[in-house]
């Protein structure tokens, strides 16, 4: 073996086992609209555990925790054809139990993308320059920069032992 070869053995063995890696730049498992399409939308139970062990599963660990959530980034993630960079994931700081997500759009065209896929329809609930829209089931979508965030928050009930 020559010394170039030999030098490049290493890293080829690297990227070998980055691509066997589950979370190496896997896409999104197919059920991903699925489940995070309902829970944003207030469809299904808003468990934050839930989230954060799905996510983590098919995302890997949070790149941060920041604000009473867990963020993780979701490559190549897509829900009503509108990419998602990033899930939130309440922790058990914040006294809601949620999951959110930044879109990469404005909400008016992802309120639009949800009606036309989901028939779903937003109220604008507040007259400001950046208005809140709501659903009557609780989804919520706000501006975020130039981008919009969705989120469904649920109240946390106290422990048992507590009530």
């Amino acid at each position: 073996m020559d010394a170039e070869t030999s030098m490049l053995l290493p890293r080829l063995t690297c990227l070998a086992f980055l691509a066997l890696s589950p979370l190496a730049l896997a896409a999104p498992p197919s059920h991903f609209g699925t489940v995070m399409g309902s829970g944003l939308l207030c469809r299904s139970e808003t468990s934050n555990r839930y989230f954060f062990d799905y996510m983590v599963q098919h995302f890997g660990q949070p790149y941060k925790r920041e604000g009473g959530a867990y963020w993780f980034r979701t490559q190549d993630a897509m829900l009503w054809n509108t990419p998602i960079l990033e899930v939130m994931v309440s922790d058990e700081s914040f006294p809601y139990s949620f999951v959110g997500a930044v879109a990469d759009t404005t909400p008016e065209k992802l309120e639009q993308a949800i009606q036309g896929q989901d028939g779903l329809q937003y109220a604008k609930i507040d007259s400001s320059r950046f208005p809140v829209r709501e659903t009557k089931a609780g989804s919520r979508i706000v501006y975020f920069n130039t981008r919009s965030k969705i989120f469904c928050a649920k109240f946390k009930p106290l422990p048992p032992a507590l009530r």
